[in-house]
């Protein structure tokens, strides 16, 4: 198993750059710091520097000047006062942002021996694998664990995180709802020094602690995959209703893996922002009628259950998978047992990811001194698993 313990270098950049503009209160045209100050600071080269600004270029989050600069676009600086606003909210305006706090706190407070997980849904053998990493790792440390799930929803997951502490837990993992929102009660954790790690996602612009899969690495092996068995026309899939920071980075790692074979972005097989609703059944949806009239040749679906509705919405329109369509998901939507599992998939370690989070989270409230404070971020290197639902399109069989 490949694992990376450390953030890259471009993404770094983009977390100071955020995290300046709310520290120092830049308006919209302010200038940030120069390429060259960028490389002395970080000590990289111009193109990881580069890559970096022009990542946050891309987001609109600046906006680069050819001969004079970089500066703060008007998204940066109504991201950057959002985040303000929040933190007012939460009563914490003013409070420093370094990761220095935590042991305090864990020496400060009552050792209950129990740890807070607030999930959107347990409901998929991802969640299922990541919930018994955590577990595992917990009881094998001497924790308990209570779960309380957000359904998605961003007040009940303050609620939830609301509870847990008054429950008088030591630490919280938090997998986040997708929302573009900033949640409170986050960001006062944040800024009051409570032991707590995002699983899955992270909030831009708020640097914390959080573990993640490499979202953009997933999407450009699925790419590569497809685009070696011979597929040119590969669709990008998402129900999410939001533009979340996982749906963003999955999809411009999508873009980057076509920009480099050299082929065109078709904004059309770029497919998000619609809810799967069965109410009406599958063939009134706008995403079966795409199906069936072949738009695409392969589908990469950024989440197991969609993967599941694409493949059923195939067998309806009576295409068959892989010969007529093939189907790379993220996450393995179909078996406990991986032998036995049918959708090629970007795996994730899902239950490695839980054990690491628990770890990360019990080094915050047991701190050895070996991280100084400091806020720890790990991504994990996926890999992909190929299995029955994605081969040659028609035609291309030796």
């Amino acid at each position: 198993m490949s694992t990376a313990d450390r953030i890259p270098l471009y993404q770094k950049i983009q977390d100071y750059i955020r995290d300046l503009i709310v520290s120092e209160g830049l308006k919209e045209g302010d200038r940030i710091p120069t390429e060259k100050e960028l490389m002395e600071k970080f000590n990289v080269s111009k193109i990881t520097v580069v890559n970096a600004l022009s990542g946050l270029a891309n987001e609109k989050f600046i906006t680069r000047v050819p001969g004079r600069g970089s500066f703060v676009s008007g998204k940066g600086r109504e991201q950057a006062a959002e985040v303000q606003a929040a933190l007012s909210a939460a009563g914490t305006a003013g409070a420093g942002s370094s990761g220095q706090g935590y042991a305090d706190h864990g020496e400060s407070r009552h050792r209950t021996g129990v740890i807070g997980l607030v999930m959107p849904s347990i409901y998929d053998f991802f969640a299922i694998r990541l919930v018994e990493g955590i577990r595992s790792t917990l009881e094998e440390r001497g924790f308990r664990c209570l779960i309380l799930l957000s359904g998605g929803e961003l007040q009940k997951e303050i609620d939830a995180i609301k509870t847990l502490k008054d429950i008088g837990i030591e630490g919280l993992l938090i997998f986040p709802v997708d929302e573009e929102r900033y949640n409170e009660e986050i960001l006062a954790m944040k800024f009051s020094g409570f032991p707590f790690v995002l699983i899955d996602r992270f909030l831009p612009g708020v640097e914390t602690s959080y573990i993640a899969a490499d979202g953009r690495m997933g999407a450009s092996l699925a790419v590569d995959h497809l685009w070696e068995l011979g597929h040119r026309e590969i669709a990008i899939c998402s129900d999410s209703p939001l533009q979340t920071i996982t749906v963003q980075e999955r999809i411009e790692g999508y873009m980057n893996a076509l920009k480099n074979k050299g082929a065109m972005i078709n904004p059309a097989h770029i497919i998000t922002e619609f809810r799967m609703d069965n109410t009406e059944g599958p063939e009134k949806h706008p995403l079966y009628r795409y199906i069936r009239n072949r738009m695409a040749t392969a589908y990469i679906t950024l989440n197991g259950r969609l993967a599941v509705e694409i493949y059923q919405m195939a067998r309806q329109a009576g295409l068959d998978v892989p010969g007529d369509l093939s189907i790379v998901s993220f996450d393995d939507p179909t078996s406990m047992a991986e032998d036995f599992s049918l959708f090629t998939h970007v795996k994730q370690f899902e239950f490695d990811m839980g054990c690491r989070a628990a770890e990360m989270l019990l080094q915050i409230i047991r701190p050895d001194g070996k991280n100084g404070g400091k806020f720890m971020k790990t991504l994990i290197e996926p890999e992909l698993v190929v299995r029955q639902t994605s081969g040659p399109p028609r035609g291309t069989h030796e």
